[in-house]
């Protein structure tokens, strides 16, 4: 795989065609791929070759707009992984802008570490997650009801207009237990879901973490608390 990635490596630094700047490789990208989502586009330390996002993925472009490059830049002075800095700065939401008033709050230990999770209760990997979510210690969750699959939006309804939401939730996402009332309240289903459709979360679970880190899928509680350690968070 390193050989293979070298010899990629290779063809981007020999590239002697040379684009102007970010916007103009842009413009070539579309033209030249349309159904190429590249996101986040631009230049990085290594002359010639610019970084983007495709797929929730960062890869690296040359300035022909040619190849692409899939793995980890390391800067060899430093051996600082500069990949990794671009996967949180490309997936990154503002914790801050989240609307925590309407999400359940369980709260673990202390609760000093912060995260939200964007959950389905008919989505197989939300149930999967729910008991790597109670290995965590001293962690405030804030569970947004995500009901992304029509059957899931009346369920959600009834949890939010339940007496004791964390409890309730907990019964319908483990046990498949409905609340039994009729989901009158006033609820932020609906929020929620444009909330989420606006910052990115295209499927369940999603996780977000107080640094605004954003991520998609299941993750075990040991990945979870690895991104808490290293980030400081």
């Amino acid at each position: 795989m390193w050989k293979i990635r070298s010899v990629l490596l290779m063809n981007l630094l020999v590239s002697t065609s040379l684009f102007s700047d970010v916007s103009t490789l842009s413009v070539q990208l579309k033209k030249q791929y349309p159904n190429l989502d590249f996101q986040h586009l631009q230049s990085t330390e290594m002359k010639g070759v610019y970084s983007a996002s495709l797929d929730q993925q960062v890869v690296y472009v040359d300035e022909r707009a040619e190849h692409i490059l899939v793995g980890s830049m390391i800067r060899l002075k430093d051996q600082k992984n500069l990949t990794k800095d671009l996967m949180i700065q490309n997936n990154k939401v503002d914790w801050d802008t989240l609307p925590l008033q309407d999400a359940i709050k369980i709260v673990k230990g202390n609760g000093q570490h912060k995260i939200a999770v964007f959950s389905d209760p008919n989505c197989p990997y939300c149930k999967k997650l729910e008991p790597e979510l109670d290995r965590l210690t001293n962690v405030t969750i804030y569970v947004f009801l995500y009901p992304i699959r029509p059957e899931s939006v009346f369920s959600s309804k009834q949890v939010w207009c339940s007496t004791s939401r964390p409890y309730y939730w907990n019964k319908l996402i483990r046990e498949n237990i409905n609340p039994q009332n009729d989901a009158s309240c006033d609820n932020p289903i609906q929020k929620n879901l444009l909330l989420g459709k606006k910052i990115g979360i295209e499927g369940t679970p999603g996780i977000i973490f107080s640094n605004g880190f954003k991520t998609l899928g299941y993750m075990s509680a040991d990945e979870i608390e690895k991104i808490l350690k290293n980030t400081g968070i």
